[in-house]
């Protein structure tokens, strides 16, 4: 760690909103920015801040153009599926965009019991999921003890006689201190997630009137190096989108991603994108203050890609079904699929669009099932993985970015694709979804230019047909 740059802030407000309001790139810098960017080395905020003011709309289909060359050269026409797991949503927190917000009495308010959060994993289990992301609201009940004992609980369910189980659990959890993030590590997870929600530290106050740690800004902001500190190696940053100028909130992830890189020398793996959905008792949520249009959602999506072009991108069911089918060509790498995000709802079986959401913490834009979301993917030629192989072979952080940035992971990222995917089409698709699945998976091989591999992935994929499972590069 360099602790030089550790004690450094990173945010500079004036500078950020200074570099969004100069002119808007001339073509001739457009195109040198757009050059660069497909070396696939990313880019520096002078450029990303350049990106970010370009209005005319073919020069944004320049930006989303470049950010589908890049996408493909680096992940290939695959996609990870997960499902978040909500805990609970009672909240110490009074956040004005929230629907966990402590004095809002409109919802049910529930945590769920070890039991109850074995029958959620049962139920994603029994969907085909094999990564989730554990997620809570913040309050004394539902601190560390709790959150390691649902990773173990979690962990340890297992259907249909012992070949389905969560290989991968994420966490989506309230800022901490370091030995509680080194007790994470402990439990096996995988990425650490925290939204900044915003990174504006003056109106960051106006969103957080209440709530400890949550309305203290540097805490939170600051949250990722105690998790690297505390032994995480992969952690996942991101903004809500629509609270202020979105333009803002990129340049200020890039920041953050910049910081992590001097300190630790490993960046985010990942960066969510949520833009903000009506939530039932959130003020802000109901008419949001600075909305994202979906050509300025394509854009800044398209940007950061091409931005951090190895660092994954996380779209959630927020989003309707239309704009997460697109933004897959444009740099979303990892999506959420069959989503609840009220507590019990899977085990409870609240699917569909007019079944009850009480105590949800947004609205969803996406109620399809797993299985139609697949066929979805398919149609477009990308192959849903379920993959967890570099995390079980240790290629994390700074592992992971040695091999992800000479493109030598893609070697293990297709094949992987591909078993976890025929596990699902043998054990849970349809027979028309499984046709269709195995001849993609077919097509892929045909294509696929590690041709020494080839024999290898074959014998797997027998194998799988045959009935084992977990097999991975």
């Amino acid at each position: 760690m360099n602790i030089e740059e550790r004690n450094k802030p990173f945010i500079d407000r004036d500078k950020l909103y200074e570099m969004i309001n100069r002119k808007a790139p001339t073509q001739s810098e457009l195109n040198d920015i757009l050059n660069k960017a497909l070396k696939l080395k990313g880019l520096n905020l002078e450029e990303v801040a350049s990106l970010l003011r370009v209005e005319d709309e073919k020069q944004i289909q320049q930006i989303m153009d470049t950010a589908h060359t890049a996408k493909l050269a680096i992940y290939g026409k695959r996609l990870v599926l997960f499902a978040p797991i909500y805990t609970g949503n009672i909240c110490c927190n009074n956040c004005t965009y929230c629907s966990f917000r402590k004095d809002n009495h409109l919802i049910d308010r529930k945590i769920l019991n070890m039991e109850e959060i074995e029958h959620e994993v049962s139920a994603l289990l029994l969907q085909g999921h094999k990564r989730v992301l554990l997620i809570c609201g913040e309050n004394n009940k539902n601190g560390t003890d709790y959150m390691c004992e649902a990773i173990r609980r979690t962990y340890g369910v297992r259907e249909m006689n012992g070949k389905a189980y969560v290989r991968r659990i994420n966490v989506e959890l309230a800022p901490m201190e370091v030995e509680d993030f080194a007790r994470l590590h402990a439990e096996k997870i995988g990425t650490y997630v925290c939204f900044q929600e915003t990174y504006d530290p003056i109106l960051y106050k106006r969103f957080h009137p209440a709530g400890t740690p949550k309305a203290d800004y540097e805490y939170r902001v600051t949250v990722m190096d105690r998790a690297q500190e505390g032994g995480i190696n992969d952690i996942g940053i991101g903004a809500l989108l629509g609270l202020i100028d979105y333009r803002f909130e990129v340049l200020a992830m890039m920041e953050h991603a910049h910081h992590l890189e001097k300190c630790f020398g490993c960046g985010p793996h990942t960066v969510s994108v949520p833009r903000m959905e009506p939530a039932v008792g959130a003020p802000d949520a109901e008419h949001v203050p600075n909305p994202v249009s979906d050509k300025d959602f394509k854009k800044l999506v398209s940007i950061i890609r091409i931005a951090l072009p190895y660092t994954g991108m996380i779209l959630s069911t927020r989003e309707g079904s239309k704009m997460r089918n697109e933004l897959i060509n444009y740099g979303i790498s990892q999506i959420s699929a069959g989503s609840r995000t009220n507590p019990g709802a899977y085990s409870e079986n609240t699917y569909g669009e007019h079944k009850d959401e009480s105590g949800s913490q947004f609205s969803l834009g996406d109620h399809r099932e797993m299985e139609e979301v697949i066929n979805t993917f398919i149609d477009e030629g990308y192959i849903p993985s379920f993959c967890t192989g570099c995390y079980r072979k240790g290629r994390v952080g700074n592992d992971f970015m040695d091999l992800a940035k000479p493109g030598l992971i893609k070697q293990y990222c297709l094949p992987n694709a591909m078993f976890t995917f025929r596990e699902y089409l043998e054990d849970f698709a349809s027979p028309n979804t499984k046709e269709r699945g195995i001849a993609l998976i077919k097509k892929m091989m045909a294509e696929y230019d590690q041709k020494q591999l080839i024999p290898k992935i074959e014998e797997n994929l027998t194998k799988i047909g045959g009935g084992e499972r977990d097999l991975y590069f």
